[in-house]
């Protein structure tokens, strides 16, 4: 979230109509305005505002149709706005507009959070203490959302009551069903077997829904998450769900991005997923995990609806990112994966 591109003409945004909005609906707001757009993010077109009283961060819903109660930025917003108060790390939150006439699209406005973005997992340019300790921060960071009292910070409603990953499994096949653009036997047997097999759900938290290494900005000088970022996929639900996600980096091969998988221990300073187990469950009066090969295969059979969803806005033409094509061609993988776990857990 620290690079940005030149804006192409099909995300270009209205600043004839944007900077009166701005200046009627954030305190202090002063134009005239420049703009450009990350470079990360393929779901909502996320942009850098710079002007005379700042930076700023705009986070619309992609132009077009878009599938049902996809690129929820109303929701996002109505999350960071309930946790900031509260101390959690989040951008300050300034307006919601839900009025696509200035833009063409909902969108919002939050504050720019200074600091480091870090994309690979493995830390390449860190040593070893600094590793193990932005790691920690990471846990923590987590362990303390979780911490959260949801209904205090006017979120008590932002999740339907029920089991969380029975909701979630039902959520990413209709998903899945809606951007299929071809058959997947994976998926199939996937759909058959993670409904019949939910865990009990036996605790409540605010769930970010996609927390990993390169969703959060750190201090720039010392080991502490300043702003955990893109809400989109957040609810109240199981937070296993969460924690099983993070997981996943230890069991994902190193790809410049979140994965792990054979670069930790004393040597490198990363810690083994027995140590982050074991401080996360420290911090949240956990007595230990579950078999967590069921939640890895929920895991993958997520990522691989919302990837198929990429896939399908490619077909469309709506995708937002250079990166959406390398994502989509990534679909088989992960529903190949997933099903190994599926079969690791007993399918």
């Amino acid at each position: 979230m620290t690079d940005t591109i030149p804006v192409a003409d099909k995300d270009r945004l209205d600043l004839a109509r944007l900077t009166p909005w701005l200046e009627a609906n954030v305190a202090d707001f002063a134009g005239p305005i420049r703009y450009a757009k990350f470079a990360g993010g393929q779901s909502n077109p996320t942009y850098r505002i710079d002007s005379p009283s700042g930076a700023y961060v705009l986070r619309r819903k992609p132009f077009g149709s878009l599938l049902p109660s996809a690129h929820a930025v109303d929701r996002e917003f109505r999350l960071i706005a309930g946790l900031h108060p509260t101390g959690f790390p989040v951008a300050r939150p300034y307006a919601l507009c839900h009025d696509e006439g200035v833009i063409g699209a909902v969108f919002y406005v939050m504050a720019l959070v200074d600091g480091r973005s870090l994309w690979d997992g493995t830390l390449p340019d860190h040593a070893p203490a600094e590793r193990m300790a932005l790691y920690e921060a990471m846990v923590d960071t987590l362990a303390d959302l979780h911490a959260v009292d949801y209904v205090a910070a006017g979120l008590g409603d932002y999740g339907r009551p029920g089991n969380y990953f029975a909701r979630q499994v039902e959520r990413w096949t209709r998903q899945y069903r809606a951007s299929e653009t071809e058959p997947m036997p994976e998926v199939e047997r996937l759909i058959d077997f993670l409904p019949r097999t939910v865990p009990e759900q036996t605790r409540t938290a605010i769930v970010h829904g996609d927390y990993r290494i390169d969703n959060m900005i750190f201090a720039p000088a010392e080991p502490r998450v300043t702003a955990v970022l893109d809400w989109e996929l957040s609810t109240l639900g199981d937070p296993l769900a969460d924690f099983s996600y993070f997981l996943m980096s230890w069991v994902t091969e190193p790809e410049g991005r979140s994965g792990v998988k054979g670069q930790t221990g004393a040597a490198t300073g990363i810690p083994t997923m027995e140590q982050v187990v074991a401080r996360y469950c420290a911090r949240t009066g956990r007595d230990g995990m579950p078999d967590l090969n069921w939640y890895f295969a929920y895991n993958l059979f997520r990522l691989t609806g919302i990837v198929q969803g990429i896939k399908k806005r490619i077909v469309d033409g709506t995708a937002s990112s250079a990166q959406a094509e390398r994502s989509a061609a990534q679909v088989h993988r992960l529903a190949a994966a997933s099903w190994q776990f599926a079969q690791a857990a007993g399918a």
